[in-house]
């Protein structure tokens, strides 16, 4: 007696539960409290699998049950659990970088910095070739965010006697990465040499072993076909002294006489740095040894014109950016 007793409110409520399982499916089950309800007894046995718990039940109060039994051999297989929230979520749930517009709390927008426009100015090349008489210059501008940018381009050199002409190739052209190492570009460009505009494309970016790559072909109005290879290492002695070597092939795709372009692969220049980058790394001057060939008839060409085939000189100047 004294059992049937213990066991009284556990069998009172499965009687309750089993006599009113036919009509749970469309009771409202939200003001529903079990905080008093005593779970610990042994329901390994009871199947649930006919239970329709598909009312709302957003009001339920569990907070006081007693789930210390073993329940291990319960079966729920058959439970409906149409009324609570399923594997999708809702429309307005938060994703923890965005929240479509819609702020956290007094807190604005999260800005990711790859997003942001930003500008940059990068002078790569700023000195004085002895040999030559001439000032070379190279240099970067561009706007724009991480994945689409605008970039200004020129390289050339300016002539300290005789003519003093100023020979340059500048571009415009839209940049976008292609890959984790590679940036693709295309715009337009114009040649002060042969006065001349282009169409251009190219590839720029960071080859295997660190090697600084850059590749452009340019489509004159003639007709005329550049193509311009350059690649340059960094060698790194120390935090501030750098070894730079760096190599650049142009080709043009047929003869033009009258500007002293052949067919082919025309020169090769060459150029090994000593830079040294100050505390800030925005400035590094640099003394060098630049060589230059003509490559394959423009070699014979410029013998024709009593013009030199191969030279060098020493350098001096400086790189910057801002």
């Amino acid at each position: 007696m004294k059992i049937f007793k213990k066991n009284l409110p556990f069998i009172g409520l499965s009687s309750l539960v089993l006599l009113t399982s036919s009509f749970a499916t469309a009771a409202e089950m939200s003001d529903m409290d079990h905080s008093g309800m005593d779970m610990s007894g042994d329901m390994s046995d009871m199947a649930h699998s006919s239970m329709d718990m598909s009312g709302d039940m957003s009001g339920m109060d569990h907070s006081g049950m007693d789930m210390s039994g073993d329940m291990s051999g319960m079966d729920h297989s058959g439970m409906d659990m149409s009324g609570m929230q399923g594997g999708q979520p809702p429309a307005d749930t938060r994703s923890p970088d965005y929240s479509n517009g819609v702020p956290y709390g007094q807190y604005g927008k999260p800005m990711m910095m790859g997003s942001m426009p930003l500008w940059g100015v990068s002078v790569d090349d700023f000195g004085y070739q002895f040999d030559e008489d001439q000032i070379n210059f190279e240099a970067t501008g561009w706007y724009g965010t991480d994945s689409n940018r605008i970039r200004l381009r020129t390289e050339g050199s300016a002539h300290t006697k005789d003519d003093r002409e100023i020979d340059s190739l500048s571009s415009l052209a839209y940049w976008k990465p292609l890959s984790i190492f590679w940036n693709g570009e295309a715009g337009v460009a114009y040649d002060t040499e042969n006065d001349n505009a282009a169409i251009m494309a190219g590839i720029v970016g960071t080859a295997p072993y660190f090697i600084e790559t850059d590749a452009r072909a340019y489509l004159y109005t003639d007709g005329q076909l550049r193509l311009d290879l350059g690649a340059e290492y960094e060698w790194r002695l120390d935090q501030h002294w750098v070894v730079i070597p760096e190599v650049g092939l142009t080709a043009f795709s047929k003869d033009d006489h009258d500007n002293g372009i052949t067919k082919g692969f025309n020169e090769m220049e060459t150029e090994v740095r000593l830079t040294y980058e100050t505390f800030s790394r925005q400035l590094a001057p640099y003394v060098g040894v630049s060589y230059e060939t003509a490559l394959g008839k423009a070699r014979g060409q410029r013998r024709q014109e009593n013009e030199s085939v191969d030279s060098s000189s020493l350098t001096a100047g400086v790189k910057f950016w801002f």
